[in-house]
C-alpha cells in the first residue's frame, strides 16, 4: 500500500520542526521526514541532506527549471525552500507515510497536488507577541530579521482556512498530542 502525505506549516517561530521532532522521536507512528531544500547556509550543527538539501543559489535554479519541486518558495528575497518530488515519491512507493515540514505557501500547494493523500496541519502561534517573544529568545536572529518574520507570520496566518486541521501552539506538550492523534486518526482511514 502507498504511503500518505503529512504536511505541517507554520509561521517560522511557532513550533512546527519542535514538533515535528518530537513526534518523530516518539515513534510510534510510521512516518519518514521529508528533507527541504534550501539555498541557505546551514547553520551550527546542520548537516546536509539531514537537515535540508543545501543548494547553491544556482543549482536550487536548475531544480526549479528541471521541475524537481512539487513545490518552492522564494520565502525571503534570494532565500529559497522547496519540496523535492523524489523526497515524497521515493517514501510513498515503499509504503511509508511521509511528513513535510514546509512553509506554508508551500504546503497549501502540495494539499492541492496531493488532495486527499495529503494531510496538512497548520500550527498557529498563540499570539503575534508571543511569536515575536519566542523568536526573540532564540538569540540567532537581529532585531530587523525578527521584525521581518514577524510581518511575514502575520501575512502567512492568512493560509489557515487552506489548511485541513490547526493546532494552536500554546502549549507544546498539548501541540504534540494533538497533532499525533490527528496524524494517527488520518493514517489509519
Amino acid at each position: 500500500m502507498e504511503g500518505k502525505i503529512i504536511i505541517i506549516s507554520a509561521p517560522s517561530g511557532c513550533g512546527k520542526s519542535t514538533i515535528i521532532n518530537a513526534l518523530m522521536d516518539r515513534g510510534d507512528i510510521d512516518m519518514q521526514f521529508s528533507v527541504s531544500a534550501t539555498n541557505r547556509k546551514p547553520r551550527e550543527g546542520e548537516r546536509d541532506g539531514e537537515h535540508y538539501h543545501f543548494l547553491s543559489t544556482q543549482q536550487f535554479k536548475d531544480a526549479i527549471a528541471n521541475g524537481d519541486f512539487v513545490g518552492y518558495e522564494e520565502v525571503y528575497p534570494g532565500r529559497y525552500y522547496g519540496t523535492l518530488k523524489s523526497e515524497i515519491t521515493h517514501r510513498t512507493a515503499r509504503g511509508h507515510n511521509v511528513i513535510l515540514d514546509i512553509d506554508v505557501k508551500g504546503g497549501a500547494n502540495v494539499k492541492e497536488l496531493y488532495g486527499d493523500r495529503a494531510l496538512s496541519i497548520f500550527i498557529m502561534p498563540p499570539s503575534i507577541d508571543t511569536l515575536r517573544e519566542r523568536l526573540e529568545s532564540r538569540g540567532t536572529e537581529t532585531r530587523a530579521a525578527i521584525d521581518q518574520r514577524v510581518a511575514r507570520a502575520e501575512y502567512e496566518i492568512s493560509f489557515a482556512p487552506k489548511f485541513d486541521k490547526t493546532v494552536v501552539n500554546d502549549n507544546l506538550d498539548e501541540a504534540i498530542k494533538q497533532t499525533g492523534e490527528l496524524i494517527s486518526s488520518f493514517i489509519k482511514k
